[in-house]
């Protein structure tokens, strides 16, 4: 493991202690992007709906499995089965939705599930919304990281 790894690793869980999560950590997206790039066990996994992906656009490389499915946003029943199928145990997951709020507690329900290297992806693929309601403010897309629309 890399130096680099382990220091943006060890933020993650300085942040998880900090705010008392009970998932191994908290990533920035930058971090995010360093630890797909730099390690071969971390799985990037894109929550959102099908609806979302659609509209707003898509990580090149992320795993797709939505939690909540559009338009009544209903918990998604083959998440776990299919989070099962596509990563193992030992895995750097992280998870990212739009703001973040989701992949919070999926990074607990996997953690609960044995999935103990889960991190939240901190503002998500959009980020947070300024006074205009824009989601403008920071975020995967907002610091310039891969995606597709």
């Amino acid at each position: 493991m890399s130096n680099r790894v382990e220091q943006i690793l060890e933020r993650a869980a300085q942040r998880a202690a900090e705010e008392h999560l009970s998932y191994r950590g908290a990533l920035t997206p930058e971090e995010a992007w360093t630890l797909l790039q730099d390690d071969p066990r971390a799985r990037l996994v894109d929550i959102r709906s099908r609806e979302e992906l659609a509209l707003v656009g898509r990580i090149p490389g992320a795993i797709e499995i939505e939690i909540k499915r559009y338009p009544a946003w209903i918990d998604n029943d083959n998440f776990l089965p299919a989070v099962r199928e596509r990563l193992a145990p030992d895995d750097l997951v992280l998870l990212i939705c739009r703001s973040g709020k989701r992949s919070h507690k999926a990074a607990e329900w996997l953690t609960r599930e044995g999935y103990p290297n889960s991190f939240n992806v901190l503002e998500g693929v959009e980020g947070d919304r300024n006074e205009q309601s824009q989601r403008v403010i920071n975020g995967w897309k907002v610091a310039g990281l891969p995606w597709t629309q």
